[in-house]
């Protein structure tokens, strides 16, 4: 059955289309390797003039093209196959959780090139999954990519920031609203 024809009932009786394996699959694997990202990041020393691209910042590097990837491929998944809000949610709450999803992969995005930027400006190279090399995005000592890295490092708190606004959303719909929320993002 592909993700189209998946449907789930809701308690008012309307058919409401559903998220199927693939948008499933890559919610969880991006949140996965999020949740990992920021573990490494905050054991990892901090990136001086001369830390060496190894142990934890080389993992960090690692994570960081597997989240570009595989949130390059959820979106284009999004794309293709689009899943519609339930359509019992009023609308502000609808056009907020757009909102939210869209800032969240704005900021994906833009962290993991800044990162990749910074990661160029010290010479080092990126690698997808640790065995594909992707291209430098930036010279190495050039200024803009110092700065990517700046911006990067506190881009990383308006992240947490909305991806715990998004957490606190799905367990509220979850728990006090006792709606399908949350539910249509779950593994069956």
């Amino acid at each position: 059955m592909s993700d189209v024809a998946r449907r789930n009932v809701v308690g008012s009786g309307i058919i409401e289309p559903a998220y199927g394996v693939l948008h499933k699959t890559f919610h969880w694997v991006v949140f996965g390797l999020i949740a990992a990202q920021y573990v490494v990041g905050s054991v990892m020393p901090h990136i001086g003039k001369n830390t060496e691209n190894v142990t934890w910042v080389h993992w960090h590097l690692i994570i960081g093209a597997a989240i570009l990837f595989f949130v390059f491929w959820r979106l284009v998944w999004k794309l293709m196959r689009p899943v519609p809000m339930l359509s019992e949610l009023p609308p502000w709450q609808a056009k907020l959780a757009s909102f939210t999803h869209m800032g969240i992969y704005v900021l994906i995005f833009a962290m993991c090139i800044l990162g990749w930027a910074a990661a160029n400006y010290r010479g080092w190279n990126i690698w997808l999954f640790g065995a594909v090399p992707l291209p430098d995005l930036a010279a190495k000592n050039t200024p803009w990519a110092h700065t990517a890295g700046d911006i990067h490092d506190w881009l990383l708190y308006v992240l947490a920031a909305v991806l715990l606004f998004h957490i606190g959303a799905a367990l509220y719909h979850y728990f006090f609203l006792r709606d399908r929320v949350l539910q249509r993002m779950l593994p069956h």
